[in-house]
């Protein structure tokens, strides 16, 4: 599995000692407020598991990200298939991190970075993302990596009840297109 590093970040496989504060992100209900339900630690658990093996089978999904300074896990950052039932098919980017990390520009540098990684070594033609029509934070950061949304593609998610978490944005960027 590759190691990506920026300026201040590493991207890199998931640490037994990352659990404890995954686990805290998952029950933050802040960090949640775009993702559904609070997770249990269990689930939160259950969550890097799936995430490694995923890893191990594709060589590509979620890495778990630092702060190389402080070696401070703060989130994740990677790649992964769209979701079987969704309206499009394809790799979707993404990132989520703890609050203490937000604002510091720390998801766009992770994100540039997983964008290079996947056209320029995974050779993807194009990099979707998808989030909630009110996650306005996610949706900055996409349009700063490159990315562009047609609203004739937003869609409810057909995964979620009626509520604010059913309506969704994609946004897109091919390879020949990036920034």
């Amino acid at each position: 599995m590759a190691e990506l590093r920026t300026d201040r970040l590493t991207l890199r496989r998931w640490r037994d000692s990352d659990l404890e504060p995954w686990a805290a992100m998952n029950a933050d209900p802040e960090v949640r407020e775009h993702l559904g339900d609070l997770l249990t630690r269990e689930q939160s658990d259950a969550s890097v598991a799936l995430f490694q093996a995923e890893f191990d089978q594709r060589g590509y999904g979620w890495w778990a990200v630092e702060v190389q300074a402080t070696r401070e896990f703060i989130g994740f950052a990677g790649l992964d298939q769209v979701d079987d039932g969704m309206p499009f098919t394809g790799v979707e980017i993404g990132w989520r991190l703890a609050r203490s990390a937000w604002g510091h520009g720390y998801a766009t540098e992770a994100a540039l970075t997983v964008l290079a990684h996947g056209f320029d070594t995974l050779e993807l033609p194009e990099i979707l993302a998808v989030t909630t029509a009110t996650n306005l934070r996610s949706q900055a950061v996409m349009r700063r990596i490159g990315m562009t949304r047609d609203p004739a593609d937003d869609f409810d998610d057909p995964t979620e009840p009626e509520g604010p978490l059913r309506p969704n944005v994609l946004y897109r960027i091919a390879r020949s297109t990036r920034i």
